[in-house]
């Protein structure tokens, strides 16, 4: 009896030990974190006919294909800053975007249509206001992307708020 007690105790105090030596979960192989892979590069974002430029930015993978960091500077100099990432629990895309001073957006959703399509919120900074936002990203087949962003308005239309085509610069 002594020895099945000591058995049942050893095991119980190993318990915690094991889990903690559990392999990661592999973001790097499953199909729903790579869905917005289309997007990692450095790119050169302008209107759709590459006369007027906005910016650059970088996407980049983070912590073993778990996240895409985007790193934005505007053209006139502000910079902004988003993490993106899968979320097995919901089954979603999620996209927590900061800039220099003017929005926080959140925003989670999917691929649908060949496009990652994401809804959720803007908030402006400097009035306090809050708004329904979305936005999809779209691989074209010349290779560029095209970002399209919509904010609703108070009667409940949806109003464009920002156009951009991605165009790889590496």
């Amino acid at each position: 009896m002594k020895t099945l007690l000591k058995l049942l105790c050893g095991t119980c105090l190993s318990l915690p030990v094991l889990a903690q030596q559990a392999p990661p979960y592999s973001c790097e192989n499953t199909a729903a974190h790579r869905a917005f892979d289309f997007w990692l590069g450095r790119w050169e974002v302008t209107d759709a006919a590459s006369e007027q430029r906005y910016g650059e930015n970088r996407i980049s993978s983070r912590d073993k294909g778990c996240l895409l960091l985007e790193e934005w500077l505007s053209s006139r100099g502000g910079t902004g800053t988003s993490i993106n990432y899968f979320n097995p629990a919901d089954g979603q895309w999620h996209q927590h975007w900061v800039d220099s001073g003017n929005s926080i957006i959140h925003t989670a959703g999917g691929m649908v249509d060949g496009s990652m399509v994401m809804e959720g919120s803007i908030y402006y900074l400097a009035n306090g206001q809050t708004a329904p936002f979305r936005g999809s990203w779209t691989p074209l087949e010349d290779g560029r992307v095209r970002q399209f962003f919509e904010q609703q308005d108070g009667d409940g239309a949806w109003q464009p708020w920002f156009e951009g085509y991605y165009r790889r610069t590496d």
